[in-house]
């Protein structure tokens, strides 16, 4: 890779012998009053920038060699943010440098301490019982003189929960959302009279974003609760179309849960702040002694902020070991949030009447949106660095490369427990701008350009809103995202790009290579590790190991996940030499001129070995997060959907193929019984095959089969050789209508291998490879694969071979068991037939 401007800055900021620069010490027990020696330190990096800021403009000889900012050990308590200047700005020669001192870790922090906890005496009004003997009080903290209002607690370093109406990591589902009415009904809460309850909010998951709204009235009315919401987000969130509550049959509506009452107030590491009575609520986990603990409430949003001018920026300033702490995020509590994408907040946005804009005819939505506050922003800066420094427990965004920044760095840091995106970088709409319309200033000063993003840890990102991403990169121009290791966020890894369009704008030649990104989109899917938007001539995304993909339990299309993914108007990539472990990409309305090559599992594991953070870098690993044991993994399975054809209707076959080939589809995947056709095959996008064969056989009825809830395969077998190819048999019956059969016979399949296992000993006897049972609804598919050649009317009844418990299972699932609609009397499961031809 090519040595930018700001790679060789670095390296001459490296390289300085620091003790010919001028140096101010600072210390949490020092005094501003001080002369800023080693002996005798400033009490505020305010106060130090200010001295070194008088050296300059004073022409000091002592900074001509630079001026260096020693922070000692300790936590420093923000009032106010840091504000750098122009006017603290150094030179290539002599730069200014805000640093830890040797072995020391200094935190800048947004919090304030919470203290004098007591255990609660007598009766607290609306505490559920369960929760009486266990909560603790506290006086909340004030600013000022008034009590502030925050969104996060953290209790020896550990962020607490705000009290909410269903554990980690469950959900409920709305019951159905009213557009016009602006309204949403929701199964009744089970927690009392909640009509009262000040703050009342809730958290709703729809598609690749998360809504946070603020109930204005809760009315309930027998086992359901209508609820009415606070303006803007009210009109917001009933008004934009993408994306909406999600209502679906086949898989579930859209989650969400409620959260600050004192009525949630019943699990351990819940808090609720009582703005009326000035006081907090906290039930401590086990081994948390609250006389003793470290309590941190957050009140700033911000903790510095590095802003220049177009014509006169913020130059050659670097941090360096510094600790990033404690910030806080108010507009959910204050307008609410209804993010677009990325983050990025609605301040308006609505369907069209008559779609079409002047650079996309059939765009039927607008939007404008607003930027979330991040605990370092920048701009109008250049040649500037960030390294070896961690951002931690913060509500909104991380660090923010914003507008106007050029020759930049961002290397060697941590990004944990971090509630939107880790990096953010670039514009992504000016608040006045549609967001749909493409990017490219007059003056060019103002594109971020030259950003390097380096040897960052980013785990535990996005932990409260999911729709956020670990490096998220709008209208940017030569950007280098390089060895980079991001895990455990809630949607995408890194996105790239802005505008879903195919004009040429302000991006152009970013790379995003040799990355490792793993156990992402655990709660949103529409998602990719490395997602793009719109045209951006020379642009490279390659050398990038990516795998483990969350299996997110409420997403509203659970196959609708990607390792790389190309969205609308994506123009001018080169994509190439990726490992992921299967071929499950995206090309969503893509512009032209991308090109794909040599992607995939067959890429050389050196690949894998290189990806990731890089030898002098490896220490971040300790602070890596943990994989969340309440998750699964996804592997790409088969799926199944069905097209079911009205009585007298004819499926033009070769129509039908044409649709598979076009969907990149093998057409041999293809099997009928009666009016029933099935595709069972590996598929891109499912949504998008569900589309062309509705759009090719209007009429028929399309079904998906998302919900694989028993597999058996080689692996639990004591020789699990498995054959080079296999055939299929497809068979499909419905479950009888009692539901509490039904839930029996998922109960017998869930724990099939741990009480029944002569069942998957039969079926290891009998060869079979590979068992999928999949349903929707009632109705059931069976897939069976034997090795090629053989039959599976010859295999099965080695299934039973001096195995009666197989005869007993069979027989017990028989009362579940029917036929579908068509079979004849007595006739439960049927075949469906390849076509061949």
């Amino acid at each position: 890779m090519k040595r930018t401007l700001a790679t060789l800055f670095l390296s001459f900021l490296t390289s300085l012998t620091f003790a010919q620069e001028a140096q101010i010490w600072v210390a949490p027990d020092g005094s501003d009053a001080n002369a800023g020696t080693k002996e005798k330190p400033v009490a505020s990096v305010q106060m130090a920038l200010r001295k070194v800021r008088e050296l300059r403009r004073l022409a000091d000889p002592g900074v001509a060699k630079g001026a260096h900012i020693y922070l000692k050990n300790g936590l420093y308590a923000l009032s106010e943010p840091v504000f750098i200047r122009p006017e603290d700005s150094g030179t290539s020669a002599s730069p200014t440098v805000i640093e830890a001192a040797h072995d020391e870790k200094p935190v800048l922090s947004g919090g304030i301490a919470v203290t004098n906890w007591q255990k609660v005496r007598g009766n607290v009004a609306d505490l559920p019982k369960e929760a009486v003997g266990k909560v603790w009080i506290a006086d909340a903290p004030k600013v000022g003189g008034r009590p502030i209002e925050f969104r996060q607690l953290w209790v020896n370093g550990e962020k607490a929960t705000r009290a909410k109406d269903t554990p980690y990591p469950l959900m409920n589902r709305i019951l159905s959302w009213n557009k016009q009415e602006q309204t949403c009904w929701i199964p009744a809460p089970k927690f009392g009279d909640l009509s009262k309850a000040a703050g009342l909010e809730m958290l709703i998951h729809q598609w690749w974003a998360i809504a946070n709204l603020r109930v204005k009235r809760l009315e309930v009315k027998g086992d359901s609760a209508k609820l009415w919401f606070h303006q803007p987000e009210s009109r917001i969130q009933s008004e934009h179309p993408w994306p909406a509550p999600w209502i679906s049959k086949e898989t579930g509506n859209s989650a969400f849960y409620l959260s600050n009452a004192i009525q949630f107030l019943n699990q351990p590491g819940e808090w609720f702040l009582d703005t009326r009575a000035e006081k907090i609520y906290y039930i401590p986990r086990p081994n948390e002694n609250l006389a003793t603990a470290q309590v941190i409430a957050p009140s700033l949003e911000t903790l510095v902020r590095i802003t220049g001018t177009v014509d006169h920026p913020v130059s050659n300033v670097l941090f360096k070991g510094i600790a990033f702490q404690h910030t806080g995020w108010l507009r959910p509590s204050q307008q609410g949030h209804v993010p677009h994408q990325a983050g990025l907040y609605m301040l308006d946005a609505y369907k069209l009447k008559i779609p079409g804009t002047p650079d996309k005819k059939s765009l039927e939505n607008q939007a404008w949106v607003g930027r979330p506050a991040a605990g370092v922003e920048v701009n109008f800066a250049n040649h500037t660095a960030i390294e070896n420094c961690q951002f931690e427990h913060m509500a909104a965004t991380g660090l923010d490369y914003h507008k106007g920044v050029q020759d930049n760095i961002i290397r060697g840091n941590l990004f944990s427990d971090i509630g939107g995106t880790g990096i953010q970088a670039g514009v992504f709409a000016d608040e006045a701008t549609e967001i749909h319309l493409p990017y490219n200033p007059t003056d060019e000063r103002d594109v971020c350009s030259n950003l390097l993003i380096s040897n960052n840890l980013i785990t535990n990102v996005t932990n409260e809103d999911w729709g956020s991403v670990g490096i998220g990169a709008g209208y940017v121009r030569g950007i280098t995202i390089e060895h980079n290791e991001i895990s455990n966020v809630s949607y995408s890894g890194i996105s790239l790009g802005w505008g879903w369009t195919r004009t040429i704008n302000a991006m152009r030649n970013n790379t995003v290579v040799a990355n490792k990104i793993h156990h992402f989109a655990k709660h949103l899917y529409d998602a990719a590790a490395i997602y793009t938007l719109s045209a951006q001539p020379g642009s490279i995304i390659a050398e990038n190991y990516i795998d483990s993909v969350y299996k997110a339990p409420y997403a509203h299309l659970p196959t609708h996940w990607f390792y790389l993914y190309t969205d609308e108007g994506s123009s001018y990539f080169t994509i190439k030499d990726n490992w992921t472990p299967s071929e499950k990409y995206l090309q969503n309305a893509n512009g032209p001129n991308n090109a794909w090559t040599h992607n995939g599992p067959q890429v050389a594991d050196s690949i894998k070995t290189k990806a990731g953070l890089q030898a002098p870098y490896l220490n971040l690993l300790r602070s890596k997060t943990s994989v969340d044991p309440k998750w699964g993994i996804n592997k790409e399975n088969p799926v199944i959907v069905e097209l079911v054809a009205n009585a007298g209707q004819v499926i033009d076959l070769q129509k039908l193929k044409a649709v598979l080939i076009r969907t990149k589809i093998n057409p041999e995947s293809l099997y009928q019984w009666g009016n029933h056709y099935v595709i069972f095959d590996k598929v891109q996008d499912v949504s998008v095959l569900s589309g062309r064969l509705q759009s090719a056989f209007p009429g028929t009825t399309i079904k998906t089969y998302y919900d694989l809830f028993y597999e058996f395969n080689r692996d639990r077998c004591g020789n699990n050789a498995k054959a080079s190819e296999w055939e299929h048999t497809i068979l499909t019956a419905n479950l009888v209508a009692d539901p509490k059969l039904q839930n029996e016979y998922l109960d017998y399949h869930a724990t099939q291998f741990e009480k029944w296992p002569e069942v998957a000993k039969g079926f290891c006897n009998a060869n079979f490879q590979q068992l999928l049972l999949y349903r929707n609804g009632r109705q059931l598919m069976l897939v069976i694969s034997v090795p090629k050649g053989e039959s599976l009317d010859k295999l099965n009844p080695k299934t039973t071979d001096n195995n009666p418990r197989v005869d007993e299972w069979n027989a017990r699932m028989k009362k579940y068991q029917e036929g579908i609609s068509g079979t004849k009397p007595g006739e439960v499961w049927v075949e469906l037939k390849a076509i061949k031809n």
